[in-house]
């Protein structure tokens, strides 16, 4: 547990040291509550489906951008070998690397908080469809994050990693709509694959188990191939 919390406040340190996090939040900040202000201008109404849905699409972006230097960076400046070297499991390494990531992703979001208080002080929204749109927000942000730590594992280059990331995941977002050309049994695994088709339930106030399954699924799938990615490099 000592080692996973260093790791963790390591990252968080170096997150902070650079510029990255702060050009970063506020991009995200100032383009959500842009949206935010027009989903009130325009639909005038106590509903942040609009803006939930956009906070998906931005965090495809967003993911590999926050992960990639996390193994991409110590490989390329030779820390990742000091790394392996010390009496750290691999899958601590990558927890908490995760971890750091993730909670990143929530400081960030959190100031968001304040679109649907604000709502509360003039309308009377929906707080169920609220509650649950958050929770669809973090468990896409963490697959997210998950595949773009797994492209981290694949390079030295920061800027590979980040294109990697995002192709991968903007890939598992139109992915559905190759189904067709497969049809039967594989055309319905592929559109299961669609990210936006677990995704949108959530900001309608539906929290279905199959969606949370499909997550976390993705998440650990990520974790595990960049496990395995760091264990191909300590044996190389």
């Amino acid at each position: 547990m000592q080692a996973l919390l260093a790791i963790i406040e390591k990252e968080l340190r170096t997150y902070f040291a650079s510029p990255i996090a702060y050009v970063v939040t506020a991009a995200f900040l100032a383009l959500t509550g842009l949206l935010f202000v027009q989903i009130v201008g325009l639909v005038r109404q106590a509903d942040l489906r609009p803006l939930f849905s956009n906070i998906a699409i931005v965090f495809v972006l967003l993911g590999p951008v926050l992960t990639m230097r996390l193994l991409a960076e110590e490989a390329r400046s030779g820390a990742i070998e000091l790394l392996l070297t010390a009496p750290v499991r691999d899958a601590t390494i990558i927890a908490g690397k995760f971890l750091a990531g993730l909670l990143m992703l929530v400081a960030m979001l959190a100031p968001t908080l304040y679109y649907p208080l604000l709502l509360g002080l003039f309308s009377t929204p929906d707080w169920g469809p609220v509650a649950a749109g958050y929770l669809g927000v973090l468990l896409l942000g963490s697959a997210c994050l998950a595949l773009g730590l797994f492209t981290s594992s694949l390079t030295e280059n920061q800027i590979v990693a980040a294109v990697l990331g995002i192709g991968l995941l903007l890939t598992l977002w139109v992915v559905g709509g190759a189904a067709d050309l497969f049809g039967g049994p594989a055309g319905a695994l592929v559109r299961q694959l669609e990210l936006p088709a677990h995704f949108f339930d959530f900001p309608r106030g539906v929290i279905d188990s199959r969606h949370v399954v499909f997550f976390a699924s993705v998440t650990a799938a990520g974790l595990f191939l960049s496990y395995l990615a760091l264990q191909t490099r300590r044996w190389r």
